[in-house]
């Protein structure tokens, strides 16, 4: 093995390569275990095309090698994407392990590349080499991190399901991420062998592959230097063992299982995580707002570096006119199987409302607005929302970029990251990509930011959640999770927002606060679909009530109408009769205060 310090140092920043590779597809909660067959396909193929002299008297040999190398990979990865990205979990690490060991002994079988026996290469790889590599791949994701790419991918990991609410293409940006992994396994395939001077099919084995898993898992796979941290130290153990006249071949992997039990039961950003959120590498990754944070603490300074007052927000979509047709739905129904969750439904919102949807539990509300938000298919009928027509060609993130944003019935926020980082999410339909400006450090680019930034802190103040901005959104109490829901939903700048329960967990005072922001909402233009069991928020806020019993609408019409109609009281106190007197009651209450007070 190598023992002098010159090939310690350039072993860890190679196996910090490979360790990249892993990390590009864990920030998006994908794992894999196809990287070392990317990295043999990218070995074997520089070693066919690495020209003996500098091509056209300028170009590196190595240079040539990691161009054919990177796009091998890359491609190979583009190639096995396309299907297994619809994969999740061990499902995904099966496939890709599948396709690993099939290339190894493919590789083993073939005459051109030495077969079990391998082949021997030039010596192209040294310290320098090696580092820069490491480097610019260190720099792509520190950049990364904090651009719309990187948000995606976080908001990915934390939750598809509001990641797609969000407008994010969840299928296309974990193939990028697939993608990125390739290239950079491909990378580290051909530097590797050209370091060590010979390429051997069967070094890309299974436990190649776990090492690099592993490396990454416990050097942190939610911060930038992470698998670098993890190269370091792993690398280092047999130096270490070497120099204190420690020659047992178990230690090391034994020292590797400890750390992976300890990071997997109390370090899950492992430990470049831990070092993040003592802010130790502040200078270099920006401050941490919380686990896996994308943002400094103070993204909005008071001046720019010229002096000049902050950005403008970014630009308002147009809003559809009030009284336009923003949904339209004609005999929608949803069956489950012998359940029908809802039957022959025909809903109409124009612009500006406030349109109020209530029923008793297991009315059909939510099922409803699943479909209206593309999150589920209808059985039969016509949707069409803000002129496009749902249906099973039109993937939920469609909806949301033409305009449709929402809120959980169940809060599904992005909990490991800030609550400024989940409204940044928000922006997702309306932020323009940095990233390769960022790349650039182009003025443009912190512009940008900054006018995604001043969003994203004005809808926080609107909700009375500028103060936590770093606060984990995990942390949050309920009632605030509703708000800041609120927040990353307005973040989108919608034409139709959808509220699915949002004053649950709240008390009566936070609900007619609620209740006065979606009215000022609706004055902006914006129109509002509030789904609510708080019947007397609904009777308050909106200007219309839609009624479902059983998946059917059975009252349409103003709040003051529809609150006295009898199929109304029977659907929610059992009889007309034991219901009208207290309904009567409840409604001269809201007519004589309007407060929505409880």
């Amino acid at each position: 093995m190598f023992a002098d310090s010159s090939t310690t140092f350039t072993l860890i920043a190679l196996t910090g390569v490979f360790a990249y590779s892993f990390y590009a597809v864990l920030v998006a909660g994908q794992l894999s275990l196809g990287q070392a067959g990317f990295a043999s396909l990218a070995a074997f193929a520089s070693t066919q095309a690495v020209p003996d002299e500098p091509m056209f008297g300028v170009v590196p040999p190595l240079a040539v090698g990691i161009v054919v190398g990177m796009v091998t990979g890359a491609f190979a990865a583009f190639v096995l994407g396309l299907p297994v990205t619809r994969l999740r979990g061990v499902f995904l690490a099966i496939a890709t392990l599948g396709f690993a060991e099939m290339i190894r002994i493919v590789l083993i079988n073939q005459s051109w590349t030495g077969g079990a026996q391998g082949l021997s290469v030039p010596k192209l790889v040294g310290p320098p080499e090696a580092w820069i590599a490491v480097g610019v791949i260190g720099f792509w994701f520190l950049r990364q991190g904090g651009s719309k790419l990187g948000r995606a991918l976080a908001a990915i990991r934390e939750d598809e399901l509001a990641a797609k609410a969000m407008g994010i293409d969840v299928t296309r940006y974990r193939l990028a991420a697939f993608v990125t992994a390739g290239a950079v396994a491909g990378l580290f395939g051909v530097l590797w062998v050209h370091f060590s001077r010979f390429a051997d099919p069967n070094e890309f084995s299974f436990a190649f592959a776990v090492d690099g898993l592993v490396t990454t898992v416990v050097g942190g796979s939610t911060f930038f230097l992470g698998p670098l941290l993890g190269s370091g130290f792993f690398t280092a153990v047999p130096e270490l063992q070497r120099a204190v006249g420690i020659e047992a071949g178990w230690l090391r992997p034994f020292i590797a299982g400890v750390l992976l039990l300890v990071v997997v039961l109390f370090l899950p950003d492992g430990f470049g995580g831990l070092v993040s959120k003592l802010g130790r590498l502040r200078r270099w990754g920006g401050p941490v707002l919380a686990r896996g944070s994308l943002v400094p603490r103070s993204p909005m300074p008071d001046r720019t570096m010229d002096g000049t007052s902050p950005p403008p927000a970014l630009p308002a979509p147009k809003l559809p006119p009030p009284g336009d047709e923003v949904v339209r739905m004609s005999g929608v129904s949803k069956d489950y199987g012998g359940v029908h969750a809802v039957r022959d439904v025909d809903l109409e919102i124009r612009g500006g409302e406030i349109l109020g949807l209530i029923g008793p539990n297991g009315a059909g509300k939510t099922t409803l607005v699943n479909i209206l938000t593309g999150m589920t298919e209808p059985s039969a009928g016509e949707v069409r929302v803000l002129g496009v027509r749902l249906g099973g060609s039109v993937p939920a993130h469609r909806v949301a970029l033409a305009g449709v944003s929402r809120t959980f019935q169940h809060s599904k926020l992005f909990e490991r990251l800030s609550v400024l980082d989940n409204v940044l999410v928000g922006t997702h339909r309306v932020a323009p990509s940095t990233l390769l400006r960022r790349m650039l450090f182009l003025p443009s680019a912190r512009r940008t930011e900054r006018q995604v930034l001043a969003s994203a802190l004005a809808r926080l103040e609107r909700v009375g959640l500028a103060e936590r901005a770093t606060t984990p959104a995990g942390d949050l109490a309920y009632g605030d999770q509703r708000r800041l829901e609120i927040a990353r939903a307005l973040a989108a700048q919608p034409s139709l927002l959808v509220l699915d329960e949002p004053a649950a967990g709240m008390n009566h005072v936070e609900a007619a606060e609620l209740s006065e922001l979606i009215r000022t909402l609706a004055d902006d233009g914006i129109t509002v679909l509030l789904i609510e069991h708080n019947v007397r928020m609904v009777l308050d806020t909106c200007t219309r009530v839609v009624v479902l019993d059983f998946g059917e609408v059975i009252a349409s019409g103003e709040p003051d109408v529809v609150a006295r109609d009898p199929h109304v009281v029977e659907a929610y106190l059992g009889t007309a009769a034991e219901g009208e007197a207290e309904l009567a009651v409840e409604t001269s209450a809201h007519e004589a205060d309007g407060s929505g007070e409880q």
